[in-house]
């Protein structure tokens, strides 16, 4: 990882860009690889309702067995209770002079029904120089990659000096779940996936509408997930005598006062990292907005004018509490004996769930609403912004991507990296990967990624992974 001096730092990039060329020699025959591999696993259905992580796992064993790795270099571990939730967990050995790193992607995937989507969801489809399928960006990609690479360091028979473990894992996409697969791992099989640091998704290139890159993100560190349910109960009554104490009535007036409150501002070191690059190699009024946040005494309308030009920038800068379910009544001539919302909290790293309960009791402003957590949130920290890390990716970044700032993003969302932070093990998500401004369809209709992504994704992570390991 670049420890240590630059000129160490140089030295391993070079290292890792001999070994690409090498790998351009046989361009053809390496793409013809991860072509199948990741053909094969986008369609193997991985869905929660019908799909089997089990089978996508015992294909990409059959892989690496091929390759050459034993039995005893892969793990397929399938909880007690979930036959279609198995994982792989596969170890290329190392000379043990660095601790192991630890590469993960998900097998599973969002559910996707064929008469919504143009394409088979279930076929991989080549078509106008992209890629289409569930899951052909979120993770199968990445989870194809790691797999391909892994089987190319098996065959040159190259041995780094940390271990190098594979895990690609079920359950991702489900929460709750009892059988997510980092969670059931870290307690039931702690040794297999132990490492320094994980690569991991989260981090793509972001893309503008009309096709230029405009960053590179390695994603440092996620927003907790935390839901709360808010619920009145009444002893209700016949609707033809109403009153004004009425269930409904006092859950709709909380939620409004909800919806009109913002959680106080703040920067992570991830968050303040983020603008002050973006504001660099964005530019323009949203450039100067960025850099009006990031003083001692932040710019209020900068910071309106930023929530209102992207959802993101807002929920990168606060904990967010917004309103996603609602329920209420048991019959339509009767007096509510119960109205019930569901609120959906992204809170900032730092900041804790029993305060953000407290915040919500006192913004809703009305003893009958009780608040109730749902579940119980994994409060994990944000990894370091490493600089040996950073200094490497930066220099591999540039010679894929020349120009192309790298940014280093905090997820709004949620990625089993949080469960590994807590463990210790820190967790960067990168991939290597294009995201279109469009979302490229992730969880949506017809995701797509393009061909020339999937290819030089995969160089990329596999100078990366030689970087670090070496």
């Amino acid at each position: 990882m670049c420890r240590f001096t630059h000129l160490a730092c140089v030295s391993m990039i070079m290292t890792a860009l001999h070994c690409q060329q090498a790998l351009a020699e046989t361009t053809a025959p390496a793409q013809r690889e991860l072509r199948s591999v990741y053909q094969e696993l986008v369609e193997i259905n991985t869905t929660n309702s019908v799909g089997s992580c089990t089978v996508a796992a015992q294909a990409m064993a059959a892989r690496l067995r091929h390759s050459g790795y034993a039995d005893a270099d892969m793990q397929l571990i399938v909880p007690p209770g979930g036959p279609a939730k198995g994982m792989l967990v596969a170890r290329l050995k190392g000379s043990g002079a660095r601790r192991p790193l630890l590469l993960l992607a998900h097998l599973d995937v969002i559910e996707a029904k064929r008469d919504d989507w143009t394409r088979d969801p279930f076929k991989l489809v080549e078509e106008d120089g992209y890629f289409y399928a569930r899951g052909a960006f979120d993770n199968k990609a990445q989870a194809a990659i790691f797999v391909t690479n892994m089987m190319a360091y098996k065959r040159a028979g190259w041995q780094p000096a940390r271990d190098l473990i594979l895990a690609l894992t079920c359950d991702e996409e489900t929460i709750p779940s009892e059988f997510d697969g980092v969670d059931y791992l870290l307690k039931h099989h702690r040794p297999l996936i132990d490492a320094e640091l994980a690569f991991a998704e989260g981090g793509s290139l972001s893309q503008s509408a009309d096709g230029e890159l405009l960053s590179h993100g390695i994603q440092a560190g996620e927003k907790i997930f935390q839901s709360y349910t808010l619920e009145v109960r009444n002893k209700g009554g016949h609707s033809s005598l109403p009153v004004p104490d009425n269930a409904i009535y006092h859950l709709a007036d909380g939620l409004a006062r909800l919806g009109k409150f913002s959680f106080p501002f703040r920067l992570t070191a991830t968050t303040r990292s983020y603008f002050e690059r973006s504001a660099a190699a964005i530019g323009g009024q949203i450039g100067a907005d960025m850099q009006a946040i990031l003083t001692a005494v932040p710019d209020p309308q900068a910071l309106q004018r930023l929530a209102q030009a992207n959802a993101f920038y807002n929920a990168s800068v606060r904990t967010t509490c917004v309103a996603t379910m609602l329920t209420a009544g048991h019959a339509t001539n009767a007096l509510p004996q119960r109205a019930q919302a569901t609120v959906n909290c992204r809170i900032l790293p730092g900041e804790q769930p029993a305060d953000v309960r407290r915040t919500l009791e006192t913004v809703l402003a009305d003893p009958q609403i009780e608040v109730t957590p749902l579940g119980t949130a994994v409060v994990a920290p944000a990894p370091p912004l490493n600089a040996e890390l950073m200094s490497t990716v930066q220099a591999l970044s540039q010679i894929y991507w020349p120009g192309v700032p790298l940014i280093p993003t905090m997820a709004v969302g949620a990625t089993d990296g949080r469960y590994l932070n807590v463990a210790g093990i820190w967790t960067y998500g990168i991939s290597g990967l294009i995201k279109e401004a469009n979302g490229s369809g992730i969880h949506g209709l017809n995701e797509r990624l393009s061909v020339q992504s999937l290819y030089e994704g995969q160089r990329f992570l596999d100078a990366l992974t030689r970087a670090v390991a070496k």
